[in-house]
């Protein structure tokens, strides 16, 4: 069996005194697309920023392409960067610069390619996601699945080995996101690319995903094939696979009792 690009052994992680992740382990293989889904709150971004060196872990293993990225210098951590697109939650497009610089950018920061190569370059990204007509238009002219699918041209000006999706699907409407999932799934095979998408929309996430994983609480839950996970007798991979009130997911957030509290007589 091939080696993992990405290799996560016993990660453990705390903002504060709140422990993020505890004993995590991975592995997301090349040409594949593996999902990261959870719970708001449970992480999925974070993992993605130590994946891509910007977060420390208190202790475990982190290597990407074979490096192991917590130990890597800022030159070494630049270079293996280069090597991974990121499609923001939000997009992040530069608001005062059009379509056409927005995608330019990371090629003309990371290369000195002629002006006619970087030209022609932009225009093949934003004709792979189907905008190549929008590349005058300013971000506050876009709808939100434009700005999200400029972002992924953006994310793949460089031609990244692996793109990390931070939660892609969020905010859009039906159409955009049928797009979107399209898109991914679409790009991750005519690039031969590895996908990390990071969500908790379920359906679209598991109709492209190769692999999942389900995070909870610090851990991984569950892990397999979207098939078999919702086939899992785990009562916590059936609530959240399939969106039940009801479940180990508590409704209520950890309290005293409501008698006792109202017995506090107002006292907070």
């Amino acid at each position: 069996m091939p080696e993992p690009v990405v290799k996560i052994r016993d990660l453990r992680f705390a903002r504060g005194n709140r422990l993020i992740f505890d004993g995590v382990n991975l592995d997301i293989y090349a040409d594949c697309v593996t999902a990261i889904m959870g719970p708001s709150g449970t992480g999925k971004t974070t993992l993605l920023k130590l994946i891509g060196g910007q977060l420390r872990p208190l202790s475990g293993s982190i290597r990407v392409y074979g490096e192991e990225v917590p130990h890597l210098g800022r030159q070494a951590l630049y270079r293996l960067r280069r090597r991974i697109g990121m499609l923001f939650q939000t997009g992040a497009l530069l608001t005062d610069i059009d379509v056409f610089e927005n995608v330019a950018y990371p090629i003309r920061e990371h290369t000195r390619l002629p002006e006619a190569l970087v030209r022609d370059l932009v225009l093949m990204k934003l004709e792979a996601v189907g905008l190549r007509g929008a590349a005058q238009l300013m971000p506050g002219q876009l709808s939100g699945g434009m700005a999200r699918r400029v972002a992924l041209a953006r994310a793949i000006a460089l031609d990244p080995m692996m793109v990390l999706y931070d939660e892609p699907f969020t905010g859009q409407d039906p159409i955009s996101m049928g797009v979107l999932v399209k898109l991914i799934r679409e790009l991750n095979d005519a690039l031969d690319l590895t996908s990390v998408v990071v969500s908790h929309d379920v359906a679209e996430t598991c109709a492209i995903a190769d692999y999942a994983y389900l995070l909870s609480d610090g851990k991984v839950v569950e892990h397999g094939e979207p098939d078999a996970l919702r086939e899992s007798s785990s009562d916590w991979s059936q609530q959240f696979l399939k969106a039940l009130p009801d479940g180990p997911v508590a409704f209520h957030y950890p309290a005293v009792s409501f008698r006792d509290d109202l017995l506090q007589g107002g006292q907070r």
